[in-house]
């Protein structure tokens, strides 16, 4: 079980890195565009800045929610250890 985790983590961790080759050539021209753009009295740079931010955090949330789901039972391990430490249980007389 735990080989199949390792293999489908370094098969998603490849297809991101492929993925994003094509995204680093727009990098410059979208500067120059939102720059040339605010010298002239314009907005879209603002807003350029604003979605980028918001397109983002798309990417994060889906990192952090499967590592939930990766680590799941290791969180629910350590949560109830910790419960088990701080409130015991009242022993049966």
């Amino acid at each position: 079980m735990k080989f199949k985790k390792i293999i489908a983590f370094s098969v998603l961790f490849v297809l991101l890195v492929v993925s994003n080759t094509n995204s680093f050539a727009q990098c410059a021209m979208c500067k120059a565009s939102a720059e040339s753009d605010l010298n002239n009295g314009g907005s879209i740079g603002k807003e350029l800045n604003t979605g980028i931010l918001y397109l983002m955090t798309l990417p994060y949330l889906i990192i952090m929610i499967g590592g939930y789901f990766f680590f799941k039972k290791q969180i629910d391990a350590k949560i109830i250890a910790w419960k088990n430490k701080h409130f015991p249980r009242k022993q049966a007389e």
